[in-house]
């Protein structure tokens, strides 16, 4: 069975972090895109239906945890990793908002791929008829 090419979004104003997520998740299956505000992923958003958000918290133009909730309530079966390297409270806020994982700056390779690999497995399970 081929597995489908799964939409990933990635919100993050760091060009070197983008870069680098971008070469950990590339040939998995994944069709990943890339903006760096609240502004142009609302507007992706509206075009688009991706499988995963990698949403950091702190961009030029607000905070990913205050677009979380918008994510949440028009893609609910989207699910949202949240990234974030200075809120130390940030995480708890995150999950209760509906984030279905965090992600603490420096996160290593493996823990991008355990989170991303485990929220993609879960989607199978919900949208994989039994």
């Amino acid at each position: 069975m081929k597995t489908k090419t799964r939409k990933v979004l990635i919100i993050e104003d760091e060009g070197d972090l983008c870069l680098l997520i971008n070469i950990l998740l590339e040939g998995k299956g994944m069709e990943i895109e890339h903006v760096q505000s609240i502004a142009k992923a609302g507007e992706y958003l509206l075009q688009e239906k991706p499988s995963l958000i990698l949403l950091d918290n702190r961009l030029p133009d607000g905070f990913g945890i205050d677009f979380l909730s918008i994510v949440k309530k028009e893609h609910p079966t989207t699910k949202v990793i949240m990234i974030s390297g200075v809120d130390a409270a940030a995480e708890d806020v995150a999950l209760e908002n509906g984030a279905d994982a965090f992600l603490k700056k420096p996160f290593t390779k493996a823990q991008l791929h355990e989170t991303v690999t485990e929220l993609l497995k879960t989607e199978d399970a919900i949208t994989s008829p039994s």
